[in-house]
């Protein structure tokens, strides 16, 4: 089950595990996305702390990390298909894993009919 943020970025826990990415609305908010900074393996992110920068044609964004963690994996296919991420943002244009995430973070975001509901 996805979990989405007031600043647009989602997480889908399993186990201790969480990818996280933009949702569908910011990827198109963003418009073509030309470039993604792929968070280095073992990185330590805390919660709402900066894990990735997206740029598009329109702006660069940071992305801010739902959960706290350590990226365990980032998502190579996007250094040479960033707009994999206009393509299938809440799938195969996750951004990144991390481990060692704890629930309890996702205490306070949306699920998805909330987010929704958020958007309008």
């Amino acid at each position: 089950m996805k979990y989405f943020t007031k600043d647009h970025e989602w997480v889908e826990l399993n186990g201790s595990v969480a990818t996280i990415g933009i949702s569908v609305h910011a990827a198109a908010e963003l418009g073509d996305i030309t470039f993604v900074e792929i968070p280095a393996a073992g990185k330590v992110v805390a919660k709402s702390g900066v894990v990735s920068v997206v740029e598009s044609v329109k702006a660069a964004s940071d992305i801010y990390c739902p959960v706290a963690g350590t990226v365990s994996e980032g998502n190579a296919e996007l250094d040479t298909k960033p707009e994999l991420i206009n393509e299938d943002a809440e799938g195969a244009g996750w951004i990144c894993k991390l481990s060692g995430v704890n629930a309890a973070d996702l205490t306070g975001l949306m699920d998805a009919a909330a987010y929704k509901t958020f958007l309008g």
